[in-house]
Formats: C-alpha cells, sequence, structure tokens
C-alpha cells in the first residue's frame, strides 16, 4: 500500500496539520505517564495531559473554546478492523511517526464501504494532525516494523464515553452503527469488535500495511 505524508496534498480531503503549537511537553508527558502495550489501548482522558498548557490552547484555538479531553491511543498495530467517525474533528500527536489508515465519510454506500477506498498517511512526530469530522479513521498504526506509537486523542469531551440510550429511526442505517458516545462505528467481520456485536459494514480485505513499512 503505498503511503503519503500528511504535508501531502493528497491529506487535504482528509484533514491538514495545525501549526504553532509547541509540543515538547507533551511529548515527555506522554512518553512518561502512558504505557506501550503490546497490542493497542486507548484511554479518552487522561489528567496529566489535560493538565498541561498546551490542553487550553488547543481548547481555545484548535476548537474554538468547546471543552475537549486529551487521552491517548498507544501500542503496535498495523491493521485496518474497524473505521469511525464523530460529529467533531479529533487531533493527534505522536511521540513516534505514525500512520493513518483514512476513508471519506462519503465513500460509505448504503450504509457499507470497500475498504478499497481506504488510504493510507504518515505522521511525523510532533506534528499537530487535525483529522476531519468526515473523515474515517481507527487506531494508528506502527510506521516501522517492531515499533510502537503513543498518540494524543483530542476530541470534545464525552466522545467515546457510554452510548446513549436511543433507539435506532426506521431506515436510519447510521443509527444502527453509534457504538459510543459521538462514535459512530463500521466493522470488518475478521475485528474483534464485530465479535463484540458491532456492525459488519466493511466490505473487502481487511487492509494490513505490515508488509508496506
Amino acid at each position: 500500500m503505498k503511503i503519503l505524508n500528511v504535508t501531502d496534498p493528497a491529506f487535504a480531503p482528509y484533514g491538514k496539520v495545525l501549526p504553532g503549537y509547541d509540543t515538547a511537553e507533551l511529548l515527555r508527558t506522554l512518553e512518561e505517564v502512558t504505557p506501550l502495550p503490546e497490542g493497542v489501548a486507548y484511554v479518552p482522558s487522561q489528567p496529566e495531559l489535560e493538565a498541561l498548557p498546551i490542553a487550553g490552547l488547543l481548547s481555545n484555538n484548535g476548537y474554538g473554546g468547546m471543552p475537549i479531553q486529551l487521552g491517548w491511543c498507544n501500542g503496535h498495530n498495523t491493521k485496518l478492523n474497524c473505521l469511525e467517525y464523530h460529529r467533531d474533528s479529533e487531533i493527534n500527536v505522536g511521540t513516534e511517526d505514525f500512520i493513518l489508515l483514512v476513508a471519506k465519510e462519503d465513500d460509505i454506500v448504503d450504509g457499507r464501504l470497500d475498504t478499497a477506498k481506504v488510504v493510507a498517511f504518515r505522521a511525523p512526530a510532533g506534528a499537530v494532525v487535525e483529522v476531519y469530522a468526515t473523515t474515517l479513521h481507527y487506531a494508528p498504526c506502527s510506521a516501522k516494523k517492531g515499533q510502537g506509537f503513543r498518540v494524543l486523542v483530542a476530541l470534545p469531551r464525552g466522545t467515546n464515553g457510554p452510548k446513549p440510550a436511543m433507539t435506532p429511526l426506521d431506515g436510519n442505517l447510521e443509527d444502527t452503527t453509534l457504538w459510543a458516545c459521538n462514535k459512530w462505528l463500521l466493522a470488518h467481520a475478521e475485528s474483534s469488535e464485530a465479535a463484540q456485536g458491532a456492525v459488519v459494514a466493511l466490505d473487502g480485505e481487511n487492509i494490513d500495511i505490515a508488509a508496506d513499512i
């Protein structure tokens, strides 16, 4: 699979790099207080990250004053497995280079997405990367064979919390994919999320970039 950089013009439909942020203290804190599991782990809100000055900058500058949470997604991964989206942008910063597997929400047809639509972008360590609300994404992937990743995940507060009590509306396929608060999830049949009851809505190969890094 061809892997482009988030600075490439081809990334423009999916997101952008936000300039002007000093991420040094954030990267040190990610290294010091968050683990690096063999699999993938996600924590939506980490107090040590939210206590940093950059938390206020991301809230005020990045989200226009919205209340946000700073969490992390760390580990080792090379597979797609699922795609998710939110009603708001997500901001990511990695201590190491990492790779995003993404597609566009308008690639969903009748509630399903062909994984042939998925593309890959490398995010350089320390870069502040905005992933648009209309960009389908999921867990980061390792950028180098055997290397893990620690990635900040900034989102509006409450995102990925408990799924609200709701009944899917008649004919509304999107409602059936709501997996958590502000989190719509399309799973591949091979994923653990599918085994947990997530809607299987990804057709085609469960992409694995192990041979491309």
